[in-house]
């Protein structure tokens, strides 16, 4: 079968990546096109435009990329029909899928949402567009079935991706045995992993609020994870040359993190997923900000402290994302205090409230079932 997939960001890129693979494994002749990243290309995708190209962030910032992004719809709705997919899988990036959803359902294309819009914490009316549009559904957290089922729409929950991700990282890690700290060339100081972000404007709000930090902190080798779409370059013009900036490779820095400074997203949860204590961090442009506070309906703004329901981990949010706050925050958790042990503890109930491993087989297995009628 012929398969187009839509993915807008870094972590989109890493779960499509996997479903793909999964589905290979059932459909020998599986043919690939789509729009995402270097892990979709890895498993034979021919990509269209790839995620960096795509990536805008906040409200304030859409509005002054709207031409662009008019172009890009436009663009992938021709290539769709071009193409002539059996089904069409969008992955997260609500901004841009749910407009495509619309534009598929309109031309009788089948469509698949794996990873489902937030639609729970902003713009909950979308449930009936989506009903509308989207043929099944994929749900990765576990509130997110309920969510649905008040406004009769049945979905699919499959588990979260990243316990397959981590899983198999790990795995590999460990069988390898390479020694992460002699391979980047790093001292035997404890390892705080900054993670700034994987787009630019997320980086230059983060990054050097973050680096205040350990400058103070010199007892601690801090280490930037870098966005594979992102230049050295880019980092070393806040960092310079006295902070390690490791591209890629962000599984590896929390494998051997002592803490982590984490800008909130999909790289929250993968922190926690790793058990490292962490301070969640967002500043975005003041408008922007202004317009979300009274839109989303969340009383967190981390996906860990959202499923768990609770603060379990500190979110420093705008005006707090300071330097003093930060350190101080940093401080609870870099040592061995009744907070950083209570993190850990909070960690293994977030594992078990994401249900278990294999969601990317679970997901590949219901799709091809969906595709031939099978239930």
């Amino acid at each position: 079968m012929k398969y187009y997939i839509v993915a807008g960001e870094a972590s989109g890129d890493l779960h499509a990546s996997n479903l793909l693979k999964e589905i290979k494994k059932s459909d020998a002749d599986a043919v690939f096109r789509g729009w995402g990243g270097d892990k979709m290309k890895q498993q034979g995708t021919a990509i269209v435009k790839h995620y960096r190209d795509l990536a805008f962030m906040g409200f304030v910032e859409v509005v002054a990329n709207l031409k662009t992004i008019v172009r890009n719809l436009s663009l992938c709705k021709k290539d769709i029909l071009q193409f002539k997919p059996d089904v069409v899988i969008l992955v997260d990036y609500p901004g841009f899928n749910l407009r495509i959803a619309e534009f598929l359902k309109q031309n009788n294309i089948k469509t698949f949402y794996y990873i489902s819009p937030q639609i729970w914490a902003w713009k909950q009316s979308r449930v009936h567009q989506i009903k509308r549009d989207v043929d099944r559904m994929f749900a990765i957290l576990p509130f997110e079935k309920d969510f649905y089922k008040r406004f009769n729409m049945e979905v699919d929950f499959v588990g979260h991706p990243l316990l397959d991700a981590i899983d198999q990282f790990t795995t590999e890690r460990l069988n390898n045995k390479v020694e992460f700290r002699t391979e980047n060339n790093l001292s035997d100081k404890k390892l705080v992993a900054l993670l700034p972000g994987s787009r630019k404007m997320e980086i230059e709000k983060m990054l050097p609020v973050m680096l205040q930090v350990a400058k103070q902190n010199p007892n601690f080798e801090f280490v930037i994870a870098g966005a594979p779409s992102i230049s050295t370059d880019f980092y070393k013009q806040y960092s310079g040359e006295n902070i390690k900036i490791i591209i890629g490779n962000s599984y590896g820095l929390l494998m051997n993190a002592h803490a982590a400074l984490v800008t909130s997203g999909t790289a929250t949860l993968e922190t926690a997923l790793f058990k490292v204590p962490q301070i969640v961090c967002y500043k975005g442009n003041a408008l922007s900000y202004q317009i979300a506070r009274r839109l989303v309906k969340v009383k967190y703004i981390s996906l860990v402290n959202l499923i768990l329901d609770k603060p379990a981990v500190k979110e420093l949010i705008q005006g707090d994302m300071n330097a003093n706050e930060l350190n101080k925050e940093f401080l609870k958790i870099a040592v061995e205090t009744t907070e950083r042990q209570q993190i850990l503890s909070d960690y293994e109930t977030l594992v078990n409230k994401l249900g278990n491993s294999g969601a990317s087989a679970r997901t590949a297995q219901l799709m091809l079932n969906h595709l031939n009628n099978k239930n």
